[in-house]
């Protein structure tokens, strides 16, 4: 077995606030952490993530499944469980857990692994803090079975609130994202002609992206009058309008923004609509700063929507970003992802994310759209990738 838990140090230097995870754990009611899934584990070990499996888990009978194993106030008895051929990136960039098992192939004994650690740690009886949503169900039952007395308990949201606030580092790696997508998107709708396809704008993008040194995560894309935003062979026309959302990933953080196009010159109505739109969205800033409650920023939002003469075909939605698309703040419910908005009370953080985003579905000119990056600040807010936000000349 290739296992390198030998390779320990004194004392463990962590890449997160262990204070806030011990504090969040204690409130819980969890003794220790087995975290399993890509977003959190990447987080847990300071932005690390196997490049073998970033594109696809599955492999023989199984899957890949590394997990970060942290037991509360004892940041020394953290161990990482990942796949064999991780031992080698651990030879030329070391794991800052001090126990590294890098002898899995699949779920079963990955969970294995963990087993013996909590073994060794003396916490096979504790209160075990798991990601229901992204622990196989034989890797549960697994260690369920060799865990006699343990009791496990949802550690989800305390993961959630570990990230929620971001350090400087991440801001820099959630602004670099933002820029490289919005130049991307830009240098995307200038090129695009009359006759060119949505498929060929979506490659067109990829490309731009990946040259930036992005890793390309999708493309909503619409021409004319559709709502449409899946790809296809449709073709843009001159006078019609196109809008470009897409999600790209720096070093581990997401960029989402969508911009607007026209092949042409934009006419009035055009002109008039997507000021409707910035409308909203300059509602929603000016109520975004550091301990205001977020309902303020949705409340001043919707009533500037409501006031607007599109209205009936127009929303707003807001959300917290940073590792993935959708993470704390939680701030609207069900609106259109399926979780509670329990943060719209609570006051806003400095250092946290939020994207924010009016979506009108004009009947006759099609979908308008703006979303936008916002880094809480104590004066109020950056703004990342704050360009194109107006109407974008195609086959410039």
């Amino acid at each position: 077995m290739n296992d390198n838990a030998g390779q320990t140090r004194q004392t463990a230097v962590t890449p997160f606030d262990t204070a806030k995870l011990d504090r969040l754990m204690e409130e819980a009611g969890i003794d220790v952490i087995v975290a399993t899934s890509k977003h959190n584990t990447q987080y847990l070990m300071g932005g690390y993530k196997f490049i073998f499996f970033a594109a696809m888990d599955a492999i023989g009978h199984s899957r890949y499944l590394p997990m970060v194993i942290y037991e509360k106030g004892a940041p020394d008895h953290s161990a990482y469980v990942g796949n064999r051929m991780e031992g080698a990136e651990h030879q030329n960039n070391p794991f800052w857990t001090p126990a590294v098992h890098t002898a899995s192939w699949g779920t079963q004994d990955a969970a294995g692994l963990a087993v013996e650690h909590l073994k060794k740690i003396g916490k096979t009886g504790g209160r075990i803090g798991i990601e229901p949503a992204f622990l196989p169900s034989d890797a549960r039952d697994l260690l369920a079975s060799r865990l006699e007395g343990a009791r496990f308990v949802d550690a989800t949201h305390v993961l959630e609130r570990l990230r929620a606030v971001k350090t400087p580092d991440e801001l820099a790696k959630l602004r670099r994202a933002s820029e490289l997508i919005t130049d991307s998107m830009l240098a995307t709708i200038a090129a695009a002609r009359a006759g060119s396809t949505k498929m060929e704008i979506i490659e067109q993008l990829r490309r731009e992206e990946t040259n930036r040194g992005l890793h390309f995560e999708y493309c909503l894309l619409t021409l004319g009058s559709s709502h449409n935003r899946a790809g296809s062979p449709q073709a843009w026309a001159e006078g019609e309008i196109l809008s470009i959302d897409s999600g790209g990933n720096y070093h581990g953080y997401i960029g989402d923004l969508c911009r607007m196009g026209v092949l042409g010159e934009p006419d009035a109505e055009l002109g008039d609509l997507l000021a409707e739109v910035e409308c909203i969205q300059q509602a929603a800033f000016a109520k975004v700063r550091a301990g205001a409650a977020g309902r303020e920023m949705i409340v001043a939002a919707e009533a500037e929507l409501k006031a607007s003469p599109s209205a009936a075909f127009t929303d707003f939605f807001c959300h917290g970003m940073g590792v993935i698309a959708h993470e704390a703040p939680f701030l609207m419910t069900n609106h259109p992802v399926t979780y509670d908005g329990i943060d719209a009370d609570k006051p806003l953080e400095a250092g946290s994310v939020i994207s924010v985003e009016t979506t009108m579905l004009h009947p006759k000119r099609g979908f308008i759209k703006l979303e936008d990056t916002l880094a809480i600040t104590d004066g109020g807010y950056e703004m990342f990738g704050d360009r194109g936000r107006g109407w974008n000349r195609g086959g410039a």
